[in-house]
């Protein structure tokens, strides 16, 4: 196809909890990536955890041809560690988010964290 970006995207990504106003520390990330259908399957590529400032700036690079990243963020064992009792569990154990890359582009996505809601953003 013609006028395609050469080479792959590169993710990086970083939690705040916004209930204490600090970085989420420890959490761990996992990265997948699949091509161009919404229906190809979803290939784990790694991951790893948010430092002391919450950021992950060491996750894999998604092979050429890949169209669509998810990070799985799982907040369960951060969320009830830090900011609920050990025993209510988590509303949310886990967040997932899927989006569309192209390309050659860099990809930072920050995760808004609170016991009962997050948002996302696609960040500099």
């Amino acid at each position: 196809m013609s006028g395609q970006t050469t080479g792959t995207a590169s993710v990086s990504t970083h939690i705040l909890d916004t209930t204490i106003g600090r970085p989420a520390e420890g959490v761990a990330i996992s990265l997948s990536a699949r091509g161009g259908a919404s229906d190809a399957q979803w290939v784990a590529l790694g991951g790893s955890r948010t430092d002391a400032d919450g950021r992950c700036k060491d996750l894999p690079t998604p092979p050429p041809g890949t169209r669509h990243v998810r990070l799985d963020f799982a907040v369960e064992p951060y969320l009830t560690r830090f900011t609920q009792p050990a025993d209510s569990g988590a509303f949310f154990p886990e967040v997932a988010i899927t989006f569309a890359v192209t390309p050659g582009e860099h990809y930072h996505v920050p995760l808004l964290l609170n016991p009962f809601g997050y948002s996302v953003y696609r960040g500099s």
